[in-house]
């Protein structure tokens, strides 16, 4: 089996300094990438800072031979994200990888969730992403080449109580990719989204002491290498790891039926009649944009 080496690569890590964000730098840096270690060092819920957990992922890099700068930026604003993409510049000339892991929680049932309990999500999931990739991008465009992973989650996937505003956050990560995908294809640059379960700080009460030891970190660490490798030519998907389980998940569009011939008003009770038929997934299929879904329904028109 060939070996995916990621020697002369530049990778960048949100939330590097713990958990699935370790184990994702420490993997690319055994594989030869330099790495730029980007952790504010919060609480699971956005609060506080600590340096220390970046400096400790770069000092074990280094102390293994390999090349590694922190970065203790909070990426909520557009000007942190520049400010870490620039710092990989900076140090190691380009990016190559950006691994967009940064992520808090902040559970509560949805009438008890604030105001700010939402927009923290918001900042710190969604838009702390865009704030990064945005810049990453610009530099990826200009060399053709480049690899981007976003972090969604099963809560916003298939839901989970209690967490109406991760899952919208995590949601809207994978409208950016979906979006991003068509726009950075033609220049080499792979994007694409997953949604782990793993054994870390956001997962501690949420995964049975007995199932815990299941979920490594490595097993999904192996899945994210892999897609920000060059071996890697697949972009635009959605993949679920968890205890060495991978698969695809897809958004999918049914045949539907069309009424009143597309032409004439249609009527409440028509929609009643035919709502077996409106929600028949047999024949559902994978649209990759807006386009084929335009012409899915054109299609229908036109056979009606």
């Amino acid at each position: 089996m060939a070996q995916i080496t990621f020697e002369g690569k530049v990778a960048v890590v949100t939330g590097g300094g713990r958990g699935l964000g370790r184990e994702y730098a420490l993997e690319l840096a055994k594989r030869g990438a330099s790495l730029v270690v980007n952790d504010f060092g919060g609480e699971t819920d956005g609060t506080g800072s600590d340096r220390e957990p970046a400096d400790q992922v770069v000092r074990e890099i280094q102390e293994m031979g390999g090349k590694a700068v922190a970065n203790h930026d909070s990426i909520v604003s557009a000007e942190a994200g520049e400010r870490l993409i620039k710092t990989a510049v900076d140090s190691f000339g380009t990016v190559d990888i950006l691994i967009n892991n940064a992520g808090a929680l902040r559970d509560r049932s949805f009438i008890k969730t604030s105001e700010e309990d939402w927009d923290m999500i918001y900042e710190i999931n969604t838009k702390g992403s865009y704030n990064v990739t945005r810049p990453a991008v610009a530099v990826m465009r200009e060399k053709g080449y480049g690899r981007i992973v976003f972090t969604t989650s099963g809560t916003g996937l298939y839901g989970n109580f209690g967490q109406a505003n991760y899952a919208a956050a995590k949601m809207g990560l994978v409208g950016l990719m979906n979006v991003l995908k068509l726009e950075t294809a033609k220049y080499n640059i792979m994007c694409n989204t997953i949604a782990p379960i793993a054994d870390t700080r956001l997962t501690k009460g949420l995964l049975s002491p007995d199932t815990a030891e299941y979920y490594r970190r490595e097993h999904v660490a192996a899945l994210v290498l892999y897609l920000v490798s060059s071996e890697n030519t697949t972009t635009g998907c959605i993949y679920n790891c968890a205890a060495g389980w991978y698969s695809r998940s897809e958004m999918v569009c049914s045949p539907g039926v069309v009424l009143a011939n597309g032409k004439e008003p249609v009527s409440v009770e028509e929609i009643m009649k035919n709502w077996d038929r409106i929600n028949n997934m047999e024949g559902a299929k994978f649209l990759n944009n807006l386009a084929e879904s335009f012409a899915m329904f054109s299609d229908a028109l036109k056979k009606n």
